[in-house]
């Protein structure tokens, strides 16, 4: 986040638009967002979420042909990031131990057992076929 906003010149003026008649947003460049807004990845950095709350702006800039947009949520309105119960991570941690434990040789192993074969590496043959 930038501390304050001036009204860019050159190639990005084409994505200033901060009262969001051209598209529909308030928009700014890459870059040039005002304070007090942050992007999804910037909440969740700061250990935030958008609590269910539509962008109020967004960023835009062109990436080689494409044009990117990141959207922008307001900080103020930003809640904590839920996190799981213990129950919830001891579930997880059965799933993924579960994906690694092979069905033939009932060995957990270090590496996901591959959905294309059905088995760990020691149990299927050579050449990844049954």
């Amino acid at each position: 986040m930038t501390a304050t906003v001036v009204r860019p010149t050159g190639q990005f003026t084409e994505f200033y638009d901060p009262d969001g008649e051209t598209f529909g947003l308030p928009t700014f460049p890459y870059l040039c967002a005002p304070e007090g807004l942050a992007t999804r990845r910037q909440l969740r950095s700061a250990g935030l979420s958008p609590g269910g709350h539509d962008p109020v702006a967004q960023l835009m800039w062109r990436h080689r042909t494409t044009q990117r947009v990141a959207y922008l949520y307001d900080t103020a309105l930003a809640r904590p990031k839920r996190t799981a119960t213990p129950r919830q991570l001891d579930a997880i941690t059965a799933a993924l131990t579960a994906r690694r434990t092979c069905p033939t040789c009932t060995q957990v192993k270090t590496y996901y057992i591959p959905r294309r074969t059905g088995a760990c590496l020691d149990c299927t043959p050579i050449g990844g076929r049954h």
